[in-house]
């Protein structure tokens, strides 16, 4: 398994905060699978994120989050 990272922005369809963070994750050697990313972003990142910025009162989904992956390679 190889130890990768990336570099993203995450924006929400209403929320004016975006979420410009880095994710790691770990995969078989090989090409990285952007829509994969995406999602494992979405759900491991990007909802807790807007979550905390938008508070209890406001549910967040994941079809409303746009992810943008500006970089993502192998880390060492």
């Amino acid at each position: 398994m190889t130890l990768y990272i990336a570099l993203f922005n995450a924006k929400h369809n209403i929320i004016q905060v975006e979420e410009n963070s880095i994710f790691t994750w770990r995969q078989e050697s090989g090409d990285i699978d952007e829509s994969m990313l995406i999602n494992k972003i979405k759900r491991e990142s990007s909802i807790h994120f807007f979550e905390m910025v938008a508070g209890e009162n406001y549910p967040i989904k994941e079809k409303d989050i746009t992810i943008t992956i500006k970089k993502a390679e192998p880390f060492s």
